[in-house]
């Protein structure tokens, strides 16, 4: 299955990719459906109201992830790469106030957010964690038209009956499809390394050929603007300070401690260890923007979104010989493993916890600091595995359902991991005894027998052992 590098890094708002992004992008799926004269159910009349009921983790932590907001932005029929985040709160206010939307192309349509927009707090749907049902009636209140989605992480929404064929599709149904478009379709870390020694290419040459194929000679450009985005998101969060919204009372810290950082330059007062504040400082710094709402990367998700971005700062800062290839490179790379980890397991905290996480982004962001350090293709495998593997089991609690404690600080350590990863593999010769597809596999298999309190419910876990103050 062919994941290209604008599905993992995908512009967005924050706080979550598969709580915010996701219901957002179905939203404004269903009123797609609805101008494209999608088939009402006999008896009803004129298309009059709309209605959501979001289920599982979608109810259990949608409050804390802006879930409501996300539902009734895309029934305005707003977009998350589009959005103007400043605005978002304004025009939450003006439909609650209302208690309706306008939408392009579609008459206006009553949606009263107290009773039309339900957080169910029952079993799950049967598809996936993250499930939610988009209703449209007419005056009489009959149902006009009703649709299933499913958020699946990292903002990729599916139908119902779309996630049923992916499931029923023969294995290798994608796998045939690919090789009669890209000149490198792997699906697994085993064929990348089989492909690129066959071929002669490193992952990321590889990953660009497959790439040109969809975007020919505005792949750069593309690219580049995922870095510039990643980039603004590091600089706002380093120039912010004040209280993350969301009613824990948390403080932004990355400005302080950037501050601090630029303070001590040049004073010969800097401990060796200073570089693991650098990293931290970057990561969480695009983690604190995420939490207040602003603009930024999915990585391969928004609570993951920091790993990635604070990784490509340090090799654009702080390495040796760093250049805008090496970025593209770095990206391309890490898209490589973040496809591979997404089609085999999952990216999703919902369904495999914070492993699938920050644990895939420091992978994704090791395998591409090594890429362009100069390690080989089975170096730049072995930083994912090492990376992933010492992520292994890592739950999904947050606090109140609030991307910040811990979601903030394990980027921080996210990013660490994938330098130390990246710089373990390169002084190896790339042969180690777990391989990265297996690795891969262990995590899903961890996710599936991980206790339900502990993805993304926040039943569980930290989110519910507090310090009473």
């Amino acid at each position: 299955m062919f994941l290209s590098v604008f599905d993992v890094f995908k512009i967005g708002i924050g706080p979550s990719s598969s709580h915010t992004m996701g219901p957002m992008v179905a939203a404004a799926r269903f009123l797609d459906e609805l101008r494209g004269g999608a088939e009402k159910i006999p008896g009803a009349g004129d298309l009059h109201r709309l209605g959501a009921s979001l289920h599982g983790s979608l109810a259990w932590t949608g409050r804390g992830h802006a879930t409501d907001r996300a539902v009734i932005l895309g029934f305005c029929g707003l977009v998350p790469e589009t959005l103007d985040p400043d605005r978002a709160a304004d025009l939450e206010t003006e439909v609650r106030r209302n208690k309706s939307v306008h939408p392009d192309g579609l008459p206006p349509l009553a949606f009263d957010t107290d009773a039309d927009l339900v957080f169910d707090f029952g079993p799950p749907l049967p598809g996936h964690p993250n499930g939610m049902v988009l209703n449209a009636w007419d005056a009489a209140g009959n149902m006009y038209h009703r649709q299933t989605y499913y958020s699946v992480g990292g903002g990729f929404v599916v139908t119902a009956a779309e996630l049923d064929t992916q499931r029923a599709a023969p294995p290798d149904l994608h796998a045939q499809k690919a090789q009669r478009h890209f000149p490198h379709p792997f699906g697994t870390a085993a064929e990348m390394l089989a492909m690129g020694m066959a071929s002669g290419l490193s992952i990321a040459r590889m990953k660009r050929a497959n790439e040109t194929v969809l975007h020919g000679a505005a792949l750069d450009a593309r690219i580049d603007r995922i870095l510039d985005t990643m980039d603004d998101c590091v600089a706002r969060g380093l120039a912010q300070d004040g209280i993350l919204p969301g009613g824990l009372n948390l403080r932004r810290r990355a400005k302080a401690i950037h501050d601090q950082l630029q303070a001590e330059q040049g004073m010969n007062l800097a401990q060796p260890h200073q570089v693991n504040d650098w990293l931290s400082v970057y990561a969480m710094a695009v983690n604190e923007e995420n939490a207040a709402g602003g603009r930024v990367v999915t990585s391969p998700t928004n609570g993951a979104a920091g790993v990635v971005p604070a990784v490509l700062r340090y090799y654009r800062d702080h390495c040796i010989g760093a250049t805008r290839a090496g970025c593209r490179d770095l990206l391309l790379t890490a898209a490589a493993i973040g496809g591979l980890i997404k089609h085999n397991a999952s990216i999703s905290g919902a369904e495999a916890g914070c492993q699938a996480e920050v644990g895939s982004a420091a992978a994704m962001a090791a395998a591409g600091l090594c890429a362009v350090l100069g390690g080989t293709n089975a170096q730049i495998e072995n930083a994912a595995e090492i990376a992933l593997e010492h992520h292994l089991g890592m739950t999904c609690d947050p606090a109140a359902g609030l991307v910040q404690v811990p979601c903030i600080e394990r980027n921080a350590l996210g990013a660490i991991k994938a330098v130390s990863a990246a710089s373990l593999a390169l002084r190896g010769d790339g042969k180690h005894f777990m391989p990265l597809d297996n690795c891969i596999r262990v995590m899903l298999q961890t996710g599936q027998d991980m206790n339900e309190k502990y993805k993304e419910t926040s039943t569980g876990g930290i989110a519910v052992n507090l310090p009473e103050c």
